[in-house]
């Protein structure tokens, strides 16, 4: 699926940013939710309201076997988390939430992290990671290549002390939810080896990274992705369109 580039025309372009409007308030509504003592099934309840009131369909409960509308990590999961009533927040914690929704035919997708009164260290880890989602995204342009968002990526996550993510990826989106090309949080191949980037792509640019090493493995629930050494883990995603004049981001949430 990764291999197969969509090019959106600016009236699809036009119906996904309507889409990433949506997202981008519900996206803030579930971080401002996250709060000391309380749990993930809640963030997915709200979750499945304000999608329903957007208008819109949960893109996650269609992804087969999956059947909730949110993913939900803590501290050392980071990805693809099931929002059980178990996973309670404390403080120190990091949190993050993956959501996306399908609207009119497209999907966006974003992902944001948020630290319960934690350290000076930890808020050093999670501005780290905003810093590096603005440069990848600020490179996005026509006449790049996905090398660039990929090395805009880890020459910040390294540089500030952590370790991007080897094993998942950021991709495109629309018509499906995971569309090609892959976005690595590194760099694998050279420039020239990546796909262009073109006016009329949508990318979902995911900055994924942790305090630790990169490995990772799945818990016994069969979909949570957690650091194997135990280390936090966190991410950050937004939906961003490429257009002639450089960068959108569609699920940015404008207050």
């Amino acid at each position: 699926m990764l291999n197969k580039i969509s090019i959106k025309t600016k009236e699809e372009v036009d119906v996904m940013a309507e889409g990433g409007k949506k997202l981008g308030r519900i996206n803030k509504a579930l971080m401002d939710a996250v709060k000391i003592g309380g749990n993930a099934y809640e963030v997915e309840e709200l979750a499945n309201k304000l999608i329903a009131r957007e208008g819109a369909e949960a893109s996650f409960k269609m992804v087969p076997g999956y059947k909730w509308a949110t993913c939900v990590n803590i501290n050392d999961g980071l990805v693809h988390g099931i929002p059980s009533k178990d996973v309670v927040f404390h403080k120190g914690d990091v949190v993050s939430i993956d959501v996306g929704i399908y609207y009119k035919g497209f999907h966006t997708d974003t992902s944001d992290t948020k630290g319960l009164e934690v350290d000076k260290q930890t808020r050093m880890f999670l501005e780290a990671g905003q810093k590096a989602q603005k440069k990848a995204i600020s490179v996005a342009k026509p006449g790049g290549r996905i090398y660039d968002i990929s090395k805009a990526m880890e020459d910040v996550i390294r540089g500030e002390g952590y370790t991007p993510i080897e094993a998942l990826v950021g991709h495109g989106v629309g018509r499906e939810l995971h569309e090609g090309p892959p976005i690595p949080c590194l760099v694998r191949a050279s420039s020239e080896a990546t796909p262009q980037i073109t006016p009329g792509m949508v990318l979902a640019i995911e900055v994924m990274y942790a305090q630790g090493e990169p490995d990772v493995e799945i818990t016994k629930d069969g979909w949570t992705i957690r650091m194997r050494d135990g280390k936090i883990s966190a991410l950050y995603e937004e939906t961003v369109a490429v257009t002639p004049n450089g960068p959108l981001v569609l699920t940015e949430a404008k207050s």
